[in-house]
């Protein structure tokens, strides 16, 4: 089946191009667009880039300010992974920033005390000492390891989500989409493999994935989620290539799918689901969701 159309692409466009930063626009043009050289999507993502080398300024729109936060380097290297441009040499360079923020346990936390003067939503608590966390290391190792990064930070880094994959019990939507985030680029398959059936067997018996989008009543909300803030097959499985991809059958996998375009607003864009704590902010992210949903639905595409 046929997921995702000129008009819908066309639709989205119209939307980026009124509403989107210029670094989605520029994303837009170059991955659905002629737009053949990465160079202006790069210029765009580096005005993000601190002197320090991590990124800030609200690259991830929840995180506001100038100081630099690991929970948006995710966002930076999706964008360097599409330009085809996580090198060594950025790779290295990130690593070399991480090492300067990881905790004692060997992971990144989501955000550091320095982000505490700058607007933020209530659920990114500020700890004076935070502790590393698979939600965020998890998302910037997997990217890191997929490219052939070597790098002593990324080394203790992977040790940590092995241990804390291995270990996990209870989990929620954010943390299991970090850790086969991981898992789909460690470099020990069978390991990978093995860890990946006993998430989704989690996901599935906690019930925090919404396999049939007519009926929410079947799926758990994590705590502190919004209200409609769940999480369908292919949130954990982005591409059919993703180790989650075998927890569902080809039925939820087409009902998520097919509840995902069906998401597209009037104007061409799709609808954040987390809590809107800031009418800008929901204006800033909805043009990087629309991306994710035109690429989560081409991934799914056939003829892609």
């Amino acid at each position: 089946m046929a997921w995702v159309n000129d008009v819908m692409i066309e639709r989205a466009g119209r939307f980026l191009w009124t509403s989107g930063r210029v670094l989605e626009q520029r994303r837009f043009a170059f991955l659905f667009g002629s737009e053949a050289d990465p160079a202006g999507v790069l210029a765009a993502l580096d005005a993000y880039r601190g002197a320090d080398g991590g990124y800030a300024f609200g690259l991830e729109p929840d995180v506001r300010g100038p100081a630099a936060q690991p929970i948006s380097l995710p966002a930076a290297l999706r964008v360097l992974e599409e330009t085809r441009a996580l090198d060594v040499t950025r790779g290295r360079h990130l690593c070399d920033w991480l090492a300067k923020v990881t905790a004692p346990d060997g992971a990144v936390p989501a955000v550091l005390a320095t982000l505490r003067p700058y607007p933020r939503p209530p659920w990114l608590p500020i700890a004076d000492e935070p502790a590393g966390e698979l939600l965020a290391t998890g998302q910037i190792a997997g990217p890191l390891l997929r490219h052939g990064i070597d790098h002593p930070w990324l080394k203790t880094a992977s040790d940590f989500c092995r241990h804390t994959i291995e270990g996990l019990q209870r989990t929620h939507p954010y943390e299991a989409e970090a850790a086969i985030a991981f898992l789909d680029a460690a470099p020990d398959r069978p390991w990978a493999r093995q860890q990946a059936e006993r998430l989704g067997e989690l996901v599935r018996e906690q019930r925090i994935v919404l396999l049939d989008p007519d009926h929410p009543e079947q799926a758990h909300l994590a705590p502190g989620y919004a209200p409609g803030e769940y999480h369908l097959p292919h949130d954990f499985a982005s591409s059919p290539d993703s180790l989650a991809r075998a927890w569902f059958t080809d039925a939820e996998i087409d009902r998520g799918l097919s509840h995902l375009a069906a998401q597209q607003q009037k104007d061409g864009g799709w609808p954040v689901r987390w809590a809107r704590w800031s009418p800008t902010i929901e204006l800033e992210a909805r043009p990087g969701v629309t991306l994710a949903a035109l690429l989560t639905l081409r991934a799914y595409d056939p003829a892609s």
